[in-house]
């Protein structure tokens, strides 16, 4: 397995040298932290990289919520210079201490500072104003803002001491959206407790819809081996598929980081997919014995040949599948990988930025992991039973080539296509053949699961055939209404210059939402968010305005990039006249009920 990892392991060797001759981003040359005097009075620290210098005359100063209020800082005098951008200027080299007065209603003990500075770097390059968000503690005097990664992310808790300041601000981000936070994360941590935070991660979004896809693939892999194969071979099939996944992973992220557009994006069309699901096809009808897939028997003697000095000849192609599964089965966007493609992309640091995105993947698979071996540990014997897991398997995999095309091709096609294969399923499964007087209660069994799928399967026929094109609704054509709840009528934009004249010209809020056919987590958003009744009643006080990032054309990418996004969904808030709500961008699935706190959040005017 060594070697599987060793492609990923020179790649970052060799881009970690080339990163520190580049010129630091400007959250690193001037890195901002915060510590309570007392609740009244809070201090703001800049650490100055040699080389680098800061205007005394740039800093602006926010605060979430607005209720809280900051003064003027009490800045020391700075150094007089004749600067060939500003003129006669003062500036702070190395480190710079001051205080900023605060008023705080009551009831608010932590609220959250954004310090814009603006400065430049001795070799003659300016960098545009950069905001910094530090997070403030009122309660304690002494306290540094900041926190630890639990509170960060808004989880509550506390975490060990790190060895780095703990209120070191977080790289420019979309201000209070969790993947702002977890890019935070990324640049405010200690590299231990970065990776076992992503591990975490990686672990929670194995139960997501994305990974689903990825049990029935590797199980198949598994049950295709046969009876025969032991436990110890299970698991290294599954570690071969998940480390395919991880380096996959890893080094698309760090592409997408770098280049800004996700490589996965790009193969969501017609022809990748429809090629993918032939090849679940081709595997299905094997299970089903219609062939056995075997290599030429020259290349089968070289493999064993091979085999007999290595263990386990068919690992590498059980790799691919894992790289195929990380580009094309999975291509959501989840805040925390939102969150490590916008570090990367902000800091220019694929070491720890693909090292946290490899971690997360090997948490997603950890699940794989024990499925791989629990596929094997329920194989019987030889016999009968045998070739019906197989056919089992089979049938799986037809059903995952279906979900393949789906986001692809019109929706009345996944219909038909469910449906033939419950029918054909209840059939072989003998639901209309008649039951000999003397059967065993297995065979009872079987035959009403062969009933129960001949039904579906036909209601899911009928159902399309009468214009219903959601299989959990299937019969919702023939009522006269949509197979689901009406989804608010969103205006498409199609470029940057569109949405921005829409935006200026709207005067209610405006809710942007970012979409693909593509992506699973849209989809679960329209059916159980955005049809919710009290979802509903909020966003109709809105201008919704909808980004479809399907084609990943130029005009896509160009969308996603002015919003440090990577892919969909994504959800973004403007106040009227065009200013972006802060703290209330969504990144990923969320429930009616959040979203409708989301909701609520935005549509309250400013005070």
């Amino acid at each position: 397995m060594i070697r599987l990892l060793a492609p990923l392991l020179l790649l970052l060797s060799l881009l970690g040298p080339a990163q520190a001759q580049q010129l630091l981003p400007p959250e690193q040359a001037y890195r901002a932290s915060v510590r309570t005097l007392s609740p009244e009075q809070i201090e703001v620290r800049f650490a100055i990289e040699d080389g680098y210098y800061l205007y005394k005359d740039k800093f602006q100063f926010r605060t979430e919520p607005e209720s809280v209020t900051v003064g003027p800082p009490e800045l020391p005098p700075g150094k007089k210079k004749h600067d060939e951008f500003f003129g006669e200027v003062e500036t702070y080299r190395h480190d710079l201490v001051f205080t900023l007065p605060v008023s705080a209603p009551a009831d608010i003990a932590h609220f959250e500072l954004t310090v814009v500075s603006q400065g430049c770097a001795d070799i003659g390059v300016c960098f545009p104003p950069t905001p910094q968000r530090l997070n403030v503690d009122l309660t304690q005097s002494g306290a540094a803002g900041g926190g630890s990664i639990l509170s960060q992310l808004g989880l509550g808790g506390s975490a060990p001491a790190i060895d780095r300041p703990t209120g070191t601000a977080t790289p420019p981000a979309p201000a209070g959206d969790e993947s702002g936070r977890i890019a935070g994360l990324l640049s405010g941590q200690s590299v231990p407790l970065v990776l076992l935070s992503f591990f975490g991660f990686g672990l929670l979004l194995a139960f997501t819809p994305c990974c689903f896809p990825m049990i029935p693939i590797l199980s198949g892999i598994i049950v295709g081996h046969g009876h025969k194969i032991s436990k110890l071979r299970a698991f290294e099939l599954s570690l071969a598929y998940v480390l395919g996944m991880a380096v996959t992973y890893a080094l698309a992220g760090v592409a997408a980081g770098l280049s800004g557009a996700l490589l996965s994006a790009a193969l969501q069309n017609v022809w990748v997919l429809s090629a993918f699901a032939l090849l679940f096809v081709v595997l299905s009808l094997s299970m089903f014995g219609f062939y056995e897939l075997q290599l030429p028997t020259a290349l089968q003697s070289k493999l064993s040949d091979t085999a007999s000095h290595e263990k386990g000849g068919s690992l590498h192609g059980v790799v691919v599948m894992g790289v195929l599964s990380a580009l094309i089965v999975g291509p959501c966007v989840a805040a925390p990988l939102a969150g490590a493609l916008l570090y990367i992309a902000k800091t220019g640091d694929a070491v720890l930025g693909g090292s946290a995105l490899f971690v997360m993947a090997l948490g997603m698979g950890a699940p794989l992991l024990a499925v791989g071996v629990a596929a094997r540990s329920v194989l019987p014997k030889a016999g009968p039973w045998m070739e019906g897991v197989k056919k089992a398997f089979g049938v799986i995999l037809l059903a995952l080539a279906v979900w393949m095309i789906s986001p692809v091709v019109p929706a009345i096609v996944p219909m038909i296509g469910y449906g033939a294969l419950l029918v054909f399923s209840g059939i072989y499964l003998h639901a209309l053949d008649p039951l000999p007087q003397h059967v065993r209660s297995w065979q009872r069994f079987w035959k009403a699961v062969g009933v129960i799928a001949l039904i579906l399967g036909a209601t899911l026929l009928v159902g399309a055939m009468a214009g219903s094109r959601d299989p959990l609704q299937p019969l919702a054509g023939l009522r006269g209404g949509n197979a689901a709840t009406p989804v608010p009528a969103f205006q498409k934009v199609r470029s940057v210059a569109e949405l921005d004249a829409r935006i200026a010209a709207s005067t209610r809020p405006v809710m942007l939402d970012f979409y693909a056919d593509w992506c699973v987590s849209c989809k679960e958003m329209e059916r159980f968010t955005f049809s919710d009744p009290a979802v509903q009643a909020r966003m109709s006080r809105m201008l919704l305005l909808k980004a479809d990032v399907t084609a990943n054309s130029a005009d896509d990418q160009a969308l996603l990039k002015r919003f440090d996004l990577f892919g969909p969904p994504g959800i973004i808030f403007f106040r009227p006249g065009g200013a972006e709500i802060t703290g209330q961008r969504v990144v990923g699935f969320m429930p009616a009920e959040a979203f409708t706190r989301q909701l609520d959040a935005a549509l309250t005017p400013p005070n």
